[in-house]
């Protein structure tokens, strides 16, 4: 009989080494000084917040806040910044990866790198991505957002967009924040309109800038993916260099040159996608204070006296573009005019005599308020919310008018554009301290959670190894998309371009793709809206019923 068969034989086990890490070690922890700086810069920049908001409020002699609407107040740009920190390591773990997973810089200090250059990227946006957000949002809350209805889709759309991130994020799936938060919008608009009686006199979702929006969000992933491969064929066609195309051995950095070609990449994703998604964050902001201290904030303040006589000037030459519209009709009081042109938006019929006439009496209204108090700065906290609906409204109908149909002469049609962007101008503004906040919400973000996003990215979308040229193209694409993106105030996702690229640089190169990776990630891209829109319209429905 053998050893084997002999009773309470046991046969030796012999160790199998564990599978080497395809990817970098990713698991170095902040020493306890980071840790300690850290703390320190998200303490400072929630006083310089807090003392900013005072200093706004008693600079127009703005009624303190009662405790409860502080508190209000507190909890609604605590979730909007909450966003923005979830917004930094979820997305911007994306603009890291490929540095990382290159060896190009080590994680630690990639990280930090990139939320350097995220914040620098909020500070220096210029504010038309967040309120193209805005724009979405049903009219009428938007005119009240002070009221139980606009904190009500305030914290309903905000926190059902950081619900579905932090749920992407645990499973390690690349997700954009901007998919989301659109969709929790989308979900506010509906179920604001589903909740009016008989769905009348209740404005929902703005679907023609929603579908702008939307064509952006759908084309990114798809101009990924494509501009990529196309990018990493070009680079194979004209640099003949065997290194740009290998993988990293071991843990070498890569050759000098290819280091800071992919550095430079990471650098300006991390820039464009501070410039492009903090915006996000700084428009719903903007409604938050704009409804709990619209004296300090429903107006910009900071215009230069010198601009009345142009502005003044502008609100004459538009009231009178829409007077020759108006048919002869009588012109009514400002009060019936406002709600006149509001009913208008609601309903998306705005090419009629009646909203001429009466946008003609707002244009009129808005001149006279100016001239009487001299400049913005100087209009008092009991004429500012009427003027600021007043010339959020002009503005509205003006951005609409053409695709209701109306027509204007090349000059007609100058003047209501300069006169737009006066009125946008005067209401359409980010204060510098709510910039830095939410750059430092941002930045501080990118700097936790990022490992789950990185490893996906890095590990399991192509099935071997992310080469140099692979990377490089991957960032050059998204960078430049997002860069235009933010040109023409288009919000766009970061996550879907940068993964997408990666994906499309695989396929290039005959990599090939892990096929369960791509489907999970579509399968959360398809998921995204309709999962926002319903946690977000659910949240409306029970929130409405609670303040």
């Amino acid at each position: 009989m053998s050893d084997a068969s002999a009773p309470g034989f046991r046969p030796a086990t012999i160790p199998i080494a564990a599978a080497p890490r395809k990817g970098p070690n990713l698991d170095g922890g902040l020493h306890v000084s980071g840790v300690i700086a850290f703390g320190l810069v998200l303490t400072g920049g929630l006083a310089y917040a807090g003392y900013s908001l005072i200093h706004d409020m008693n600079a127009v002699d703005e009624s303190p806040l009662a405790i409860g609407a502080f508190a209000l107040l507190a909890l609604a740009l605590f979730i909007a910044l909450a966003f923005e920190f979830v917004n930094g390591f979820h997305d911007t773990a994306n603009a890291v990866a490929t540095v990382i997973y290159t060896h190009a810089l080590p994680p630690l200090v990639a990280v930090i790198w990139s939320g350097a250059f995220n914040f620098l990227g909020v500070m220096l946006s210029s504010g038309a991505v967040a309120y193209a957000i805005v724009t979405l949002l049903p009219v009428e809350l938007i005119l009240q957002v002070g009221s139980a209805a606009g904190y009500a889709m305030i914290f309903s759309l905000l926190i059902a967009a950081i619900l579905w991130n932090l749920g992407t994020w645990a499973l390690g799936l690349p997700n954009s924040s901007s998919h989301a938060l659109i969709g929790s919008v989308i979900g506010v608009g509906l179920a604001n309109q589903l909740m009016a009686p008989d769905g009348q006199g209740t404005s929902g979702v703005e679907w023609g800038q929603a579908m702008k929006v939307l064509e952006g969000l759908l084309l990114s992933p798809v101009l990924g993916f494509v501009l990529a491969a196309l990018l990493l064929l070009a680079m194979k066609a004209v640099v003949k260099r065997k290194d740009l195309y290998a993988a990293p051995e071991g843990e070498a950095p890569p050759p000098p040159w290819i280091r800071a070609l992919l550095i430079l990449t990471c650098t300006l994703v991390s820039f464009f996608h501070g410039g492009n998604d903090g915006q996000k964050g700084m428009g719903l902001i903007m409604l938050i204070l704009i409804g709990a201290a619209p004296t300090a904030y429903a107006l910009n303040r900071t215009m230069s006296d010198d601009m009345t006589p142009a502005f003044v000037q502008q609100s004459r030459g538009a009231g009178a573009v829409f007077s020759s519209h108006a048919g002869g009709g009588a012109a009514p009081d400002p009060a019936a005019a406002r709600t006149r042109v509001a009913e208008a938006l609601r309903s998306k019929d705005l090419n009629q005599p009646a909203v001429y006439a009466a946008l003609a009496v707002l244009s009129d209204d808005i001149a006279a308020s100016v001239q009487r108090h001299g400049a913005i700065r100087q209009v008092p906290a009991a004429a500012t919310p009427n003027l600021r609906n007043d010339m959020y409204l002009a503005a509205d109908a003006v951005r609409l008018l053409p695709a209701d149909g109306a027509t204007f002469s090349p000059e007609e049609a100058k003047s209501l554009k300069d006169y737009a962007n006066l009125l946008n101008e005067g209401t359409r503004y980010i204060p510098t301290w709510v910039k830095v906040v939410v750059a430092l919400a941002l930045g501080l973000g990118t700097m936790v959670g990022w490992k789950r996003i990185v490893v996906t990215v890095g590990e399991r979308i192509g099935k071997t190894h992310l080469t140099y040229a692979q990377g490089a193209s991957a960032e050059m694409v998204a960078a430049g998309t997002i860069g235009l993106a933010e040109v023409y105030g288009l919000p766009v996702s970061t996550t879907h371009i940068l993964s997408s690229g990666v994906a499309g640089s695989m396929a290039a190169n005959g990599s090939g793709l892990q096929v369960a990776t791509v489907r999970n990630m579509a399968l959360a891209w398809v998921l995204t809206l309709p999962a926002a829109i319903i946690l977000a319209g659910g949240l409306f429905f029970i929130l409405r019923h609670v303040f």
